[in-house]
């Protein structure tokens, strides 16, 4: 895997060349709200990530460099924030255990 300059604090690898999403419009990832017409923006998001090859990839780099918002790795932005918790606390208990 080859691996380009940093970007947002890490190195980025070139799993965004393989993205299911690289010729979607990069609007559809980001909804307003999540409610009303953005629940259906979400889950056209969501379907998109569901069939890419790389998705545990993007899904990673969102967690790893703290993406608040958006659709990536097809999770919502309260989904990673659940996600970087149970990370969080799992990371503690294995540091004390």
């Amino acid at each position: 895997m080859t691996t380009t300059p940093r970007d947002q604090g890490g190195p980025v690898s070139d799993w965004r060349e393989s993205a299911a999403c690289r010729t979607v419009d990069p609007d559809l990832f980001f909804p307003i709200g999540n409610t009303g017409p953005a629940v259906l923006q979400i889950e056209e998001a969501k379907a998109v990530c569901r069939a890419c090859p790389v998705r545990d990839a993007c899904l990673r780099w969102a967690l790893d460099t703290g993406q608040a918002i958006g659709i990536w790795g097809g999770t919502s932005e309260g989904e990673r924030r659940a996600l970087a918790r149970r990370e969080a606390r799992r990371r503690s208990r294995d540091a004390t255990a």
